[in-house]
């Protein structure tokens, strides 16, 4: 068998982790009008199951402020497992840490928006986000320390 035989990326499963969602100032926060202001939080991390599956866990945080006061909050782990088989430390970094979080991104986007109009609010939907981009960012952010780890001794 070669090399590219032995090469494998399959998702296993996909499922929410943990879900919740707030109202803190219900009712009083449906009386009064005016536009939120939203913060989201976004985050992921990946965990070795055995030698070739992996459990990846997209968390995001959604506030929402109307007035002063948090109309809403909702946090979504939105997680996968995923066999991957043959591939170099490099790729498997770069598919935990961005392709994985890609493919969970559209199931944590619906959970999101459908549990904000369960929650008698406009839907949330979230922008895309490219997580190659913030992938990349965080390589070069982990090289800068490693740089001014270096120059400090």
């Amino acid at each position: 068998m070669s090399e590219e035989q032995k090469r494998a990326f399959q998702v296993q499963r996909i499922y929410v982790k943990d879900v919740s969602f707030e109202v803190p100032g219900s009712p009083e926060v449906f009386l009064k009008g005016g536009q939120p202001k939203v913060n989201v939080q976004l985050g992921n991390q990946a965990r070795k199951l055995s030698d070739t599956d992996f459990e990846v866990v997209l968390e995001l945080t959604v506030t929402a402020e109307l007035n002063e006061k948090t109309a809403y909050i909702v946090e979504v782990k939105q997680a996968g497992v995923f066999t991957i088989t043959g591939a170099e430390q490099a790729e498997l970094d770069q598919l935990l840490g961005a392709y994985c979080p890609n493919m969970l991104f559209p199931y944590v986007r619906e959970v999101i928006s459908g549990l904000t109009s369960k929650g008698s609010f406009p839907p949330f939907h979230l922008q895309p986000i490219n997580f190659d981009v913030l992938y990349q960012q965080t390589l070069a952010k982990k090289a800068e320390e490693a740089a001014k780890g270096e120059t400090a001794h």
